[in-house]
């Protein structure tokens, strides 16, 4: 097939682009290069079977596909909060873009949603029939409202115009490619432990995340493309749950080096739990993660070694 990946250029599009390449497919990639970089695609611009084109999702666009995986959108605190007006346009701009490419050429698409739908949640762990315990006018509001209003444009062009849509919740994912930046736990801890300065910790560091190696996510978005069986909305993360302090306690562990832990007030609608329910993920795609936090953060470690 051909295929088109939105924010292919980024952290997940990376890996997408590469894991759809060796699958023997085509791939355009489509990246304005605000989060996304160059580096994580440069293997792949010598292939006949890739193309780089350098575009704003905001803006309309057109390609002849069979596929479209939407994964266009700043998607770290720091990134998002740079500029919230246009992380909104990004996400419903966007959303309106592919979903009008995907109507004309009759392409199945892909929204990569978040977990962020869910906000503080209320209800633990998180199902995917769970509406969710949002703040409309926060800090964070701009990804979070962002990100449930593409949702609801896909569902309603799946109903109005008959679209064939898939949509993911994709809940905390780390791995190779991060940006040292970006301002998420993992790669925070990494690069200050590796920086032999000392890890952050918001607030007494018992409030609880579930992190994804990105080669397990990946599987679970190319499986959800393949089947028929539902369109979403669908929880793809890791189950296992693990405290801010555990996480830190791991990096130290597996970086070395002399680093302290420290504690500081916790930000402004932090969400203190998330967990996903990946029952229908289990049933529907006879999928589950398989990397262990240990071995990702390892791998994880050994790609930012020499990087910061």
């Amino acid at each position: 097939m051909r295929i088109l990946v939105t924010g292919g250029a980024g952290f997940l599009g990376s890996h997408l682009c590469d894991r759809l390449i060796s699958d023997g497919h085509e791939v355009v990639c489509l990246d304005n290069l605000f989060t996304g970089r160059k580096e994580n695609i440069a293997h792949l611009l010598a292939n006949p079977r890739f193309e780089f084109v350098r575009h704003d999702v905001v803006d309309p666009f057109k390609a002849e596909v069979d596929q479209i995986y939407n994964l266009a959108c700043p998607a770290s605190p720091p990134h998002y909060q740079y500029n919230p007006i246009k992380t909104v346009k990004t996400s419903v701009m966007g959303a309106i873009n592919c979903l009008g490419l995907a109507k004309r050429v009759k392409a199945r698409v892909f929204q990569a949603s978040t977990s962020e739908v869910y906000g503080d949640p209320q209800v633990h762990p998180q199902p995917e029939s769970y509406w969710g315990h949002v703040n409309p006018v926060g800090r964070r509001s701009c990804y979070d409202e962002g990100k449930r209003c593409a949702e609801t444009l896909f569902f309603d062009y799946h109903r109005e115009n008959r679209v064939d849509i898939r949509v993911a919740r994709i809940f905390n994912t780390y791995g190779p490619r991060m940006l040292s930046d970006d301002g998420r736990v993992v790669s925070n801890f990494i690069v200050q432990a590796l920086r032999g300065e000392p890890l952050t910790v918001y607030g007494d560091g018992a409030q609880t995340r579930s992190f994804c190696f990105v080669d397990d996510l990946i599987e679970g978005v190319v499986r959800f493309m393949k089947q028929t069986g539902t369109v979403g909305p669908i929880n793809l993360g890791n189950p296992d749950e693990f405290t801010m302090l555990r996480l830190a306690e791991l990096t130290l562990k597996y970086v070395g080096g002399k680093s302290k832990i420290v504690h500081k007030p916790l930000p402004a609608d932090d969400p203190r739990q998330r967990r996903p329910d990946i029952t229908l993920a289990r049933r529907v795609l006879k999928w589950k993660p398989s990397v262990p936090l240990e071995e990702g953060l390892k791998r994880t470690i050994a790609y930012f070694r020499g990087r910061v």
